[in-house]
């Protein structure tokens, strides 16, 4: 059974970065995918119809904290890798509560990668040798930068957030899991992610919903915050990738080599939907509102991805430009996606002043 073949485990599947994985994987290899998801609130099944009704596609409704349900799908479906991207995420929200990114990010992450080492290690020396546990993580465990320099690989790491500090300790969790138990493990941390079902709690979408109804637009502090932009069908080819053919033991650093402003990303929506769907009088750049800071708001994330260039031939294929636009086009042709997504949890309130 060779790695471009066999089964993959998909832990939150259902989110946004997982269902580009899943779609990747069942359009463009031979593989099986189990999407393992708690359906969490920003987990949505509807992101995955076009690959629902496929042979290779099965759904399990686990939380991957329940280690016997864990130990069940392993016995069951046997899979020869693992990319593991169920994770709590935003930072507004583990600024409020961040009781549950510890559960979930840590102790979650703790409980699959035993309930792995416990398969691994009755697997035969082939699929010993072939299996892969990928984790995928965030740029934000490095801290912030500077008006200077990038992240690479080998960057300390200082989170400063709850959410980052969550991630980071899962990081340090897979990597242990690998010296000490010879696990084969990859990592990967990316930057910004956007794109197409992304729940609307984050920056885009909610930019681009909040202009549609003429809702002030909130930009943190001035806007002057700086963030890599990384286009989410890029970042799933560059993960199918790194667990195909990533060394175990590595981690590789996934950008999009696109530095913007929180500002001019919110003034380049505005401008896209000017064109599109020209507001009745004036451009929505007038809806902009700036808004009290976050607590703790890093000011400046940008990654090297100069290693998995080199070595594994990966580079994004969209400018933040055409990634944004497709971005912008997805929302206004598919509002009802949204207010399903978002009816029973989510009216795009404030969180995380750090009030509560």
């Amino acid at each position: 059974m060779g790695l471009l073949s066999g089964c993959v485990f998909v832990t939150g599947g259902a989110g946004f970065i997982g269902s580009a994985v899943i779609r990747h994987l069942i359009a463009n290899t031979e593989r099986s995918v189990v999407n393992i998801d708690k359906l969490t609130y920003a987990g949505n099944l509807e992101t995955l119809k076009s690959v629902e009704e496929s042979k290779r596609y099965t759904f399990e409704k686990v939380d991957i904290c329940d280690r016997s349900e864990m130990d069940r799908l392993f016995r069951e479906h046997q899979p020869s890798a693992i990319m593991h991207l169920a994770a709590e995420s935003h930072v507004d929200r583990s600024i409020d509560g961040p009781a549950l990114f510890i559960h979930t990010n840590v102790i979650g992450t703790y409980t699959l990668l035993e309930a792995a080492r416990a398969y691994w290690n009755e697997l035969d020396h082939e699929m010993r040798e072939g299996f892969r546990f990928h984790h995928v993580s965030t740029d934000e465990v490095y801290g912030s930068l500077g008006d200077e320099g990038l992240f690479t690989e080998e960057t300390s790491y200082k989170p400063n957030s709850p959410y980052s500090a969550s991630k980071a300790s899962s990081d340090h969790l897979v990597r242990a899991w690998h010296h000490t138990y010879g696990l084969p493990v990859v990592t990967s941390n990316c930057s910004n992610n956007y794109g197409p079902y992304q729940f609307p709690e984050k920056l885009i979408p909610l930019i681009v919903l909040n202009a549609l109804e003429g809702k002030p637009l909130p930009i943190y502090g001035k806007g002057e915050n700086i963030r890599d932009w990384l286009y989410v069908d890029d970042h799933a080819q560059a993960l199918c990738l790194i667990m195909e053919t990533g060394l175990p033991g590595e981690t590789y650093n996934v950008g999009g080599n696109n530095e913007e402003t929180n500002l001019a990303v919110v003034q380049e929506i505005c401008n896209a939907m000017d064109e599109i769907i020209p507001r009745q009088q004036g451009s929505y750049q007038e809806l902009i509102t700036y808004v009290a800071d976050r607590p703790g708001h890093d000011q400046r994330y940008a990654i090297d991805a100069s290693k998995i260039e080199r070595e594994l031939g990966w580079s994004p294929t969209e400018t933040f430009e055409s990634g944004l636009r497709k971005t912008v086009e997805w929302y206004l042709e598919n509002r009802g996606w949204a207010e399903r997504a978002t009816a029973d949890n989510y009216s795009r309130e404030r969180l995380g002043t750090g009030e509560k």
